[in-house]
């Protein structure tokens, strides 16, 4: 296929028989990317991005996809870094059909741009054995009510971990939720078998020498979890369980490192925190230019405003004095 050498006028626009926000007819590449029908560098060609909260894709849509992709794109799909499944080389003619076709199953294609974008998700609870929280039900609930809603100064990663393993990388998302359990040991019950204090990898239990009973150090634990999972006699019970939020990290050419605002944040408090972050996003970042949160987030004095805005949202679940988002180090200077 010849390379469209036109690929950089992002006002170039196509005839497409699709609706990307409403419009249809002619629409330039930005606008087809907004709606995830992205530019190749092939003439002709776009790759389709499809909605896949927390990368979950039921086996029908599954079905659906491959017959879709087998008749109008190449001869593979790609699975994004972001849990997206991807159609590459498809014919600009052919939007219209593969956006009805996957319809028929309820498959959605996902938008880009300035947005809230599809919820990223780890396993969670359902099946993993480390899951805490349920990360899947919270990533189709969150897309569900805020993908795409509101026009934002720039794009809007939200992702769930289930647990401080974080494979879903809380701390590189605007916003980041990290499942986490606060554990709490109950003598009665003990039989000082130590298996709490070798389950723990952080060393925040130690065994008595002479009962065997753990000694708790909270200031060194994780809140993953593990003394409750390996108690054989329920001696450890959770007290408490919820998110770890965090905002305003990015990744890309300069990476941001999110900064903790929460901790043991409950479900039901979720959806108010990402409503209460995107209306201060929306209002400071609207005469900024194309900024994301973060860099917004890195002065100082922002950040207490934003941290004055999230309080009462927040309440008793609020980190106290927490430091701002920070960038990491790209660059290695020779000493």
């Amino acid at each position: 296929m010849s390379v469209d050498h036109y690929i950089e006028d992002k006002k170039k626009r196509v005839s497409v028989d699709v609706a990307v926000d409403g419009e249809t007819g002619e629409l330039d590449f930005d606008t087809l990317k907004t709606g995830g029908i992205i530019k190749q560098r092939q003439r002709d060609r776009f790759t389709v991005r499809l909605k896949c909260p927390g990368g979950r894709v039921p086996l029908d849509k599954l079905e659906k996809l491959l017959q879709v992709a087998r008749t109008y794109g190449g001869d593979y799909v790609h699975l994004s870094i972001r849990q997206s499944i991807e159609i590459p080389y498809v014919d600009f003619k052919e939007l219209g059909h593969v956006q009805r076709e996957l319809a028929e199953v309820g498959q959605e294609i996902a938008s880009c741009g300035p947005r809230v974008r599809v919820p990223t998700a780890c396993s969670g609870c359902e099946y993993n054995p480390n899951g805490l929280t349920d990360t899947q039900g919270m990533a189709a609930a969150v897309c569900e009510r805020f993908f795409g809603k509101r026009k934002l100064p720039h794009k809007f990663k939200i992702s769930f971990s289930g647990c401080p393993i974080d494979c879903a990388r809380t701390d590189g998302m605007d916003l980041g939720f990290q499942g986490i359990v606060k554990p709490k040991w109950d003598q009665k019950p003990c039989i000082g078998c130590r298996l709490c204090a070798d389950a723990c990898l952080e060393g925040a239990i130690e065994s008595h020498p002479d009962s065997g009973e753990p000694i708790y150090y909270p200031e060194k634990c994780l809140y993953c979890g593990d003394c409750i999972r390996s108690c054989p006699t329920e001696a450890w019970q959770p007290e408490a369980t919820g998110w770890v939020v965090r905002v305003g990290g990015k990744h890309g050419r300069h990476p941001i490192d999110g900064a903790k605002m929460a901790e043991f944040l409950p479900d039901e408090k979720v959806h108010d925190v990402i409503e209460a972050v995107l209306d201060w996003y929306e209002e400071h970042g609207r005469d900024e230019g194309r900024i994301r949160i973060g860099t917004l987030l890195l002065d100082e004095s922002v950040w207490n405003d934003f941290l004055e805005h999230m309080r009462p949202t927040l309440g008793e679940y609020a980190v106290p004095n927490p430091p701002p988002p920070q960038t990491r180090e790209i660059h290695f200077l020779p000493s």
